[in-house]
């Protein structure tokens, strides 16, 4: 082979590395990956260990967009969106609801309401938020954050005065506690309260770890709040100015 014939070569190689390069970079000359924001605790979404259903659908999109999948953990808190996504430390957060303001929202990949969860022998049968059962029972709710929110059922139960019989655990707990969310139903499990009101996928996931000790029954919307929402879709979020992403997700 000539000495023009292996330039020639050696400038192809060169060419065919540069393509392959530049194929594995995304924007600003970055390796292409998937950075995604998420609760090392917080089955059954996510954990470190990426056990959590949210990671496995991460992993999925990661795989069929060819990018690598990177986390940053952090517990999920008041203020995590600012904190994540608004200060670039990450891409995509996981499991936010459709049209929430603070992200640019992908459609909705599942949909869910709340559930009541109760101990079989009891029979208790809890059919509605006007079920009288209720104001003679215990119930269980899940705290969100420290911003003073609550939840749609905490809304229903304390139209019909029965904030008195509610008590209150920590969605996210201490960074002791394995599985916190899991406290609640373990708590109906356990005889602590009467009825735990679970967001679905808490409430299933938790459950079935006591096989058919405990009944998991659709929490129906409050008719007398129609205007308050008792299911919600749940979408991927990306930073507002991300729509190239969230067309990708």
């Amino acid at each position: 082979m000539g000495v023009m014939q292996r330039s020639r070569g050696t400038r192809l190689v060169c060419l065919l590395l540069a393509a392959v390069v530049l194929a594995q970079c995304g924007r600003g000359g970055r390796a292409r990956e998937l950075r995604v924001c998420a609760d090392p605790n917080n089955l059954p979404f996510s954990n470190q260990k990426q056990e959590g259903f949210e990671n496995k659908i991460a992993a999925l999109l990661a795989d069929d967009l060819h990018m690598k999948l990177n986390y940053l953990w952090q517990k999920q808190r008041q203020g995590f969106i600012g904190q994540t996504l608004g200060a670039k430390r990450c891409d995509v957060v996981m499991s936010v609801p459709t049209g929430y303001e603070r992200v640019l929202s992908t459609p909705p990949y599942y949909r869910s309401g709340y559930v009541f969860v109760t101990v079989r022998r009891r029979h208790l049968e809890i059919k509605s938020f006007d079920d009288p059962l209720l104001r003679e029972l215990k119930v269980g709710l899940h705290t969100i954050g420290s911003d003073g929110a609550n939840s749609p059922p905490a809304h229903a139960l304390a139209r019909r005065g029965l904030a008195k019989n509610v008590v209150g655990y920590s969605m996210w707990g201490d960074a002791s506690i394995e599985n916190p969310p899991g406290q609640l139903i373990e708590a109906v499990a356990n005889g602590d309260i009467d009825v735990a009101i679970a967001w679905g996928p808490i409430g299933g996931y938790f459950a079935k770890k006591y096989g058919k000790a405990l009944v998991v029954t659709p929490a129906p919307a409050d008719a007398g709040m129609p205007e308050q929402p008792f299911a919600f879709d749940i979408s991927i979020g990306v930073r507002k100015d991300d729509k190239a992403l969230a067309a990708q997700l």
